[in-house]
This record gives C-alpha cells, structure tokens and sequence, in this order.
C-alpha cells in the first residue's frame, strides 16, 4: 500500500479490467441492449472488434458501451485540445482616471476602455485620488458608474467600486468572449480583403 499518494486514474475500465458479474450495455451506436452477464458482454465487444468500456461505474449495474477505445480516447484528446485553443486567455488591462478629469481626457481613456472591451478583455478601471480629494470618494463613484452607463453596451461591471488605499478600483468585463471577439475581427478583415478584391475588379 506504499503508493496512497499516487494519482487516482481517470481512465475507464476497459475488457478484462471491468470485474463486476453483469453490465448495461449500450451498443456502439447508443442503443441500449440491456443488462447482459460480463462475459456476453465481453463476447458481443470481441465478435465486432470493439472494446467494451466503463462509462458509468457508479450506475448499477455499471453502464459499458462498445466502442473503438483508441479512437474515443484520441477524438477526447482533440476536444480537449480544441477548448482549450479556444478559451484565450482573458487579459485585464488598466485605465487609471483622476476624480476630476477633464471631458477630453475622459473621452480619451473611455475610448482605451471600448477597444479593450470590443478585444474581448477585461478593464481594471483606477481612480487615484489625491490630498484632500480623498475626502470625496462619491466622485468617483460618480465617475466610474458613468464609464459604466457608457460602455454598457459592451461590457458590465464585473466587480463594482471599491475603496482600495487611495484608489477606488471597479473592474469592467467584456460581454464578448475573447474568442468571439478574435473570430469576429478575423471575419472583418476577410470581408475587408473581398470588398477591396471587388473594387478592384470594378
């Protein structure tokens, strides 16, 4: 018993390894053929050249379906490998205002805050204050929910105004996932190259 702290296998039972007396099984097509004793079992997986693998163990009894375990497990393998290309990671960018900022600058930073958000990441939006600014914090809150009404279309408040220090940070999150946001800017481009492609022509 020296290997307890050894790694519980996620590998399903499979052929030989599954020692229970009768099994569910499910044909390789989903079909449900029933409950049958191991060994019909084993027997049906050998005559069609399949594997007869454990897919409920906890069921009972145990569900097992015949399939091609080498392809279902290179198939999961693939899946696996494709959501996790997909899942970009999400990036949180930071966009640091002061309580009074001009309307210039603040239609400067809140255009930082639509591209991040339009990219698919997250904006860690920063008020600093300073001196005897810290003694009005509802200017920033004012501040901040109004960045909030104004991208609202393209991002929510993720985590709201807190008091940090002397900052008061908000974290705004894009209702666009990073890949939708990658797919949808590589569909632009394309339709971009084709518009140009046909005017070209003409």
């Amino acid at each position: 018993m020296a290997n307890l702290g050894g790694p519980i296998s996620t590998e399903p039972r499979i052929n030989e390894r599954i020692r229970v007396p009768e099994v569910r099984l499910v044909g390789p097509n989903g079909e449900q053929v029933g409950i049958v004793s191991i060994h019909d079992a084993l027997k049906l997986a050998q005559e069609a050249d399949l594997d007869l693998v454990e897919v409920a163990a906890t069921a009972r009894p145990p569900v097992c379906k015949l399939m091609d375990y080498g392809k279902f497990k290179y198939e999961s393998a693939m899946k696996a490998r494709e959501a996790r290309k997909n899942q970009a990671h999400t990036i949180i960018k930071e966009i640091k205002l002061r309580p009074k900022i001009d309307p210039h600058d603040y239609e400067t930073k809140k255009g930082h805050v639509v591209r991040f958000l339009k990219a698919g990441d997250k904006v860690k939006v920063t008020i600093m204050f300073r001196g005897r600014e810290q003694s009005r914090p509802e200017l920033g809150f004012r501040l901040l929910q109004r960045l909030a009404d104004d991208v609202q279309e393209l991002g929510f408040v993720e985590s709201h105004a807190k008091q940090d220090g002397r900052n008061m940070i908000m974290v705004i999150g894009p209702h666009k996932k990073k890949a939708e946001a990658k797919a949808e800017k590589a569909a632009a481009k394309a339709q971009r190259g084709s518009e140009e492609t046909s005017v070209q022509e003409g």
